[in-house]
């Protein structure tokens, strides 16, 4: 897979930079608030309550059609390179038995990646609109998180809930 990802020169980037970004983001729509009507944000924050819920299932629906593209692409390169080997003679295909399968991926499936990244960062800001719009923090969302994790998979030092908090369904 290509690193899609840059440094600015001169600027040294955090060991992941995930945290940053949520923590950044988040801070940006909590400001929001004090905005402006020309500040979409603002608007998703202040107005009526299901035109955020809304851009959520929409975003969850893209990002799923997005991901089937992805599987779509890849499907149908592993298919045609499967074709490809069988149409070879048959001690070919025997030989190649053994060997790893060998498929290129067309410039599609790059794509296809790309709008799936897109549409994933919609959900996520969309998604931090409704936990700032119902004053849940990025570490009490973190600690929900850390909750369905083991001990063994949780990161050192991570937040957690108390009990008394967690809920499972309704």
């Amino acid at each position: 897979m290509v690193d899609k990802t840059y440094i600015p020169e001169g600027e040294v980037a955090p060991a992941s930079q995930i945290g940053a970004t949520l923590e950044a983001l988040g801070a940006t729509i909590a400001a929001r608030r004090e905005a402006d009507e020309a500040s979409y944000t603002h608007r998703l924050l202040a107005g009526n309550v299901d035109s955020v819920l809304k851009k959520v299932m929409e975003e969850a629906g893209e990002v799923a059609l997005a991901a089937k593209d992805v599987e779509g692409w890849a499907t149908s390169s592993l298919a045609a390179a499967v074709a490809l080997q069988a149409a070879g003679d048959g001690a070919a295909v025997a030989d190649a038995a053994d060997e790893p399968l060998s498929v290129q991926l067309p410039p599609e499936y790059g794509e296809a990646v790309d709008h799936l990244r897109y549409e994933a960062a919609d959900v996520v800001y969309h998604l931090l609109v409704v936990l700032e719009r119902y004053g849940i923090s990025l570490d009490e969302f973190a600690a929900e998180l850390n909750n369905r994790m083991t001990e063994e998979e949780r990161p050192a030092g991570a937040v957690r809930l108390h009990g008394e908090y967690v809920r499972r369904g309704k």
